[in-house]
């Protein structure tokens, strides 16, 4: 048992959001080299036109590997909840049970940015609830799609405690470990629930997709912010641990970018 947040301990599990930022033979030598190190799971952002549709590339990187994929996290702002649940659905099919569905409210802001017409948070979380409520239609009773559910405030929360298999918080970057302590455990101690951590930086360097503009990662140390890890993999396995022993997390996630600097870390965190 975790006697810290008195809830039993889960497994590690690592994630890596690897985006196509290169050319196509580059990424797929990542995906595979991800799947050679440790992670479990490879995930995409939903960020319309920016990169290669979200779908298409988790099917494409689940054929070049042996590994889970996922959404991180489709973006309920900027999606209508039947289709992406059937979409989820058709994932799980094709990668035979591999994929997970993260969903969340997305960016404030960004579907305006993409000409959209603006969402208000209420509809946001309805579209949450209902996009998960078609998948489990969907899905039927032969097969179960893991949804992960981002949350960033009482109200999705308590969504996510109701229908979702995993949580990922939002996490300011002002807020400490501390703050950020209190705040898991209390949400852990009213389910057991795998409880995921978004890592927006490793050591002096920010991912794409997963973190904000210019974020400032000294700041972000002398806070003893949690999205944050250090670079080296020895300090960032002690790290990993403590966070699972002392608050939950047990499911992290980080940038492609960072995945061999920290595989050895996840080699030994993994079993691997």
């Amino acid at each position: 048992m975790n006697d810290q947040a008195g809830r039993a301990t889960r497994p590690f599990r690592f994630g890596v959001v690897a985006p196509i930022l290169s050319d196509l033979p580059t990424w797929r030598d990542r995906v595979r080299r991800i799947a050679d190190s440790g992670y479990s799971t490879l995930l995409m952002p939903d960020v319309p036109t920016w990169q290669p549709a979200l779908a298409p590339t988790l099917a494409t990187a689940a054929a070049l590997a042996d590994l889970r994929v996922g959404s991180w996290v489709y973006a309920a702002a900027l999606r209508e909840s039947r289709g992406t649940a059937w979409e989820a659905h058709s994932l799980s099919v094709l990668t035979e049970g591999r994929f997970e569905m993260g969903i969340g409210a997305g960016r404030p802001g960004i579907e305006v940015e993409l000409g959209l017409p603006a969402v208000s948070l209420a509809e946001r979380r309805a579209r949450m609830r209902e996009t998960v409520a078609a998948l489990r239609e969907f899905d039927g009773p032969e097969l179960h799609t893991p949804v992960v559910m981002a949350v960033s405030g009482p109200k999705s929360e308590a969504l996510a405690l109701e229908v979702a298999d995993a949580v990922t918080f939002v996490l300011p970057a002002d807020d400490d470990r501390a703050e950020t302590t209190k705040r898991v455990r209390e949400f852990a101690g009213r389910r057991d629930i795998e409880l995921a951590q978004h890592v927006a930086a490793v050591g002096d360097g920010a991912a794409p997709f997963m973190a904000a503009p210019n974020l400032d990662t000294a700041a972000l140390r002398a806070a003893d912010s949690l999205i944050i890890l250090p670079s080296d993999p020895a300090a960032a396995a002690e790290e990993i641990q403590r966070r699972r022993e002392e608050i939950g997390f047990s499911y992290f996630v980080i940038g492609a970018n960072f995945a061999d600097t920290l595989a050895p870390a996840v080699a030994k965190l993994a079993g691997h």
